[in-house]
């Protein structure tokens, strides 16, 4: 099955976005022929607390994707009251755009995708596209019940960036500019925001 003309969403706490989740993105769109990929930043995940501002994520991601064709941030997860469940925000997606949606993500995340809200669903729900993860080899994400799910594998080296890695750099005061987009840093910067 193809996954031309579909539509990517890209699910995160983006905090902060980086050069890494733009790569993915970029490989998704071009690989796989989507007609755009919707960065969707939510505002209270149920499996972790975020303390930067949704607002502030949000923006960010604007930031980022800026001047990028086939880029667009949504605001569904961040308008929703109490946490913003994949599950729903797919369904959702899937009535706006009829030609259909393919979920991208991290391999180490699609790992635990059965425990989230209705997951056993969702991998019905939607085709999956799977950004490789240093250590976890493809077999791992064909096991049950993993292996319901439509899956496509993006072809590209592993990101090596990880948000909780930034944050450290920007509260130690460590170069990021190899890290995060130039107008993502200077936001940053200019509000402090991860150095409390």
């Amino acid at each position: 099955m193809s996954l031309r003309g579909k539509v990517g969403l890209f699910g995160g706490t983006f905090n902060p976005i980086h050069l890494g989740h733009l790569r993915v993105a970029e490989e998704a769109l071009k690989q796989f022929e989507l007609r755009k990929v919707i960065f969707i930043p939510t505002a209270n995940p149920p499996h972790k607390r975020v303390e930067v501002p949704a607002e502030l994520r949000f923006r960010m991601v604007e930031l980022a994707i800026q001047g990028k064709p086939g880029f667009e941030v949504s605001r569904i997860e961040m308008d929703t009251e109490g946490p913003a469940y994949a599950i729903d925000t797919v369904r959702e997606m899937l009535r706006a755009y009829p030609e259909g949606v393919v979920y991208i993500l991290g391999a180490d995340t699609f790992l635990g995708v059965p425990s989230w809200k209705e997951g056993d669903r969702l991998l019905d729900l939607c085709p999956f596209i799977i950004a490789p993860r240093r250590g976890i080899r493809e077999e791992e994400l064909r096991r049950p019940p993993l292996d319901r799910a439509e899956v496509y594998f993006l072809r590209m080296e592993p990101v090596e960036i990880s948000s909780s890695e930034i944050r450290r750099r920007y509260r130690l005061g460590l170069p990021v500019s190899h890290l995060v987009p130039e107008a993502v840093d200077r936001f940053i910067r200019e509000r402090g925001i991860y150095l409390s």
